[in-house]
């Protein structure tokens, strides 16, 4: 149920296509002007089932307003974003991982 959410919420938003490229480019672009004030995260994620759920997390992570870089592995279950912690926080991220049907811990 939960993957069937995701990937409903992948489709939507555009994260399979690969249209969206140009879109994640320039967020990222707008995101990273001084990578010197950005900051890391790493979480464990519970409730990947596949490499679908990691290359989608990864990718909706990505597009969010202040992400610099976002990687995410299905066999390690874990979750690394380099972010601007002024433009977002760790809160907003893990919301964001939660939102998506996942749960986000300190490893």
């Amino acid at each position: 149920m939960i993957r069937r959410q995701f990937l409903k919420i992948a489709t939507l938003t555009g994260a399979t296509g690969l249209a969206s490229f140009g879109a994640v480019q320039a967020l990222r672009e707008d995101a990273s002007p001084n990578a010197e004030k950005t900051q890391s995260v790493a979480w464990h994620v519970r409730g990947f089932t596949c490499v679908t759920c990691a290359v989608g997390l990864e990718t909706l992570l990505r597009r969010e307003k202040g992400v610099v870089a976002a990687s995410a592995t299905w066999p390690q279950a874990m979750v690394t974003i380099q972010y601007h912690p002024d433009v977002v926080t760790q809160e907003t991220l893990r919301s964001k991982i939660t939102e998506l049907g996942f749960t986000a811990d300190k490893d």
